[in-house]
């Protein structure tokens, strides 16, 4: 039960975090319900989403459960089940004076959606009322929108918003940014919430330390692959700042949890396939990042999405930036103490040794 919840919600979290960067500060909109590996998924990858960096959902009990915004637009359908376009966009307009934000993509965007729109704007606006903005499903979506753009600019509705949605994810929206396409958020949907380019987050439970006649033993799970060796004992991770900026990580150092910290200090790289294996940490300050949320000294849990969002977002923005680039990213380096090296070091000779006797 913990790993799905820890597998699934990183998972997600970890694809908004994605996108969100790629939008560089434009909302992103979680459409993703209609998508997820059903209702359970998709309401707590909405969670998730939100914890990434998303602003708002589509999914309503995700939204009333979490507290989270509910957004969106009209569906194609409701524009189809009227006898025209036009009168779709008015009777959403009468339905929701303040919040008329149209999806204009149904037939075509710029020979009919956009001017249908830009007629209710007109007429909302005349009421009173401040029209939302418009929403491109389809096409060729940096070059409607641009065209979109000047139509609703010379229109008097520079105010207005343009969403784009339509199977997007963090490289489209890098690609629409980059070509300066003019959009104002997005609405993103399967490709978040199934996480499509990497649907699988790997995190694994072995057990590390067990408790025999009132002592705790380490313990490890031995494989042929370097990499699926386990660690071994009660341990804690400290997160490792340069020593004149509290705020710039450098590295992390995965310890004994009766480890004391402090420079200089030799560590081993926790990347199987270093070239350097060994070194001496200096010049840095350390924080434990591992707290209990059960037992005699837990820690009180935090409820409010937005608050755990903008724990997520400043954490993030500690890490090195080439280690949050897209494609080719650097490797933000883990390191074991020499204490935690050397332990799994004997347990895996003490494992061999059974093993050959």
């Amino acid at each position: 039960f913990i790993l799905n919840i820890i597998n699934h919600q990183s998972l997600i979290a970890t694809k908004s975090w994605q996108i969100n960067h790629a939008a560089q500060g434009r909302p992103i909109m979680e459409f993703g319900a209609r998508r997820a590996q059903g209702p359970d998924a998709a309401t707590y990858g909405a969670r998730a989403a939100v914890i990434g960096g998303c602003t708002s959902t589509s999914n309503l009990q995700a939204a009333s459960q979490f507290n989270i915004p509910a957004a969106g637009t009209m569906a194609h359908a409701w524009v189809e089940s009227f006898s025209d376009e036009l009168s779709a966009f008015q009777a959403w307009a009468k339905v929701y004076p303040d919040k008329v934000s149209l999806l204009v993509d149904t037939y075509d965007v710029l020979k009919s959606g956009v001017p249908n729109a830009i007629r209710v704007f007109k007429q909302v606006s005349a009421q009173g009322h401040q029209p939302v903005g418009i929403r491109i499903d389809s096409g060729d979506i940096s070059q409607l929108a641009s065209k979109a753009r000047k139509m609703l600019d010379d229109a008097g509705f520079p105010k207005a918003k343009i969403t784009a949605s339509n199977a997007l994810d963090a490289h489209v929206v890098k690609s629409l940014l980059d070509e300066g396409a003019p959009i104002d958020n997005f609405g993103i949907g399967e490709r978040l919430i199934t996480s499509s380019s990497s649907p699988v987050l790997s995190g694994v439970y072995k057990l590390a330390e067990e408790k025999i006649n009132d002592q705790w033993i380490p313990k490890i799970k031995v494989s042929d692959s370097r990499e699926k060796i386990t660690l071994p004992g009660n341990k804690q991770v400290y997160r490792i700042y340069r020593q004149d900026n509290l705020h710039q990580a450098i590295a992390d150092v995965i310890a004994l949890a009766d480890e004391h910290i402090t420079a200089p200090l030799k560590v081993v790289n926790a990347n199987s396939a270093a070239t350097h294996v060994s070194q001496v940490l200096t010049n840095f300050n350390a924080k434990p990042l591992m707290q209990e949320y059960l037992g005699s000294n837990a820690s009180p849990i935090e409820n409010d999405l937005f608050k755990i969002q903008q724990f997520s977002m400043d954490q993030v923005a500690e890490l090195p930036e080439a280690t949050k680039r897209l494609v080719n990213p650097d490797r933000y380096p883990v390191y074991l103490t020499a204490t935690l090296a050397e332990l799994q070091e004997q347990l895996i000779t003490k494992a061999q040794f059974m093993e050959e006797h």
